[in-house]
């Protein structure tokens, strides 16, 4: 496991590591997250591992910007920002984080990302927090200091008719 801080060095760091196939802990505008490249199944597989995850929960896809994602709606005005959609059964967020997005941008747009904490325990909010709890078990943890949002994103379901229905209460709407 190394840590790095979020700069240019991280970022290649974070960026290989993910694109090799390894987990990272990840900072993001709510709390911190830990990240996997969906282009490897078995580093997915190892975030549910790690985080002590149900298998039927789904994690979400953080993404680069709107046009990573087949989000077409309202909604997407939110993002940048702490808002998670679910659209056709998948979640996906935009971070306003831009350190977060470059790294999205450079691993092909989008990665699965979960809060980096145990399940069941509090979110981590800085890379210390996040070391303690899952870190260890990742291969890189990128240090950004006090994620400015401490709270998890609003989550809510597209239904078809275009209506939402939220699923988890958060900082929007």
């Amino acid at each position: 496991m190394r840590i790095v801080k979020s700069d240019e060095g991280g970022l290649e760091a974070a960026a290989a590591t993910l694109l090799s196939g390894g987990v990272a802990v990840i900072p993001t505008d709510t709390v911190y997250g830990l990240a996997a490249h969906p282009g490897f199944p078995a580093a997915v597989e190892r975030l549910y591992t790690i985080k002590g995850r149900e298998a039927k929960k789904p994690i979400a896809m953080l993404a680069a910007d709107a046009g990573s994602t087949p989000v077409r709606s309202d909604l997407v005005a939110h993002w940048p920002g702490p808002l998670t959609i679910v659209y056709e059964g998948e979640g996906y967020r935009v971070p306003d984080h831009e350190w977060t997005r470059r790294l999205l941008s450079r691993c092909g747009g989008l990665l699965r990302v979960t809060s980096a904490n145990l399940s069941g325990r509090r979110e981590a909010t800085d890379a210390p927090q996040a070391l303690a709890d899952v870190g260890l078990s990742a291969d890189i943890v990128v240090d950004d200091g006090t994620s400015r949002g401490g709270v998890p994103s609003t989550v809510v379901r597209l239904e078809a008719d275009g209506s939402c229905t939220i699923l988890r209460p958060g900082p929007v709407l």
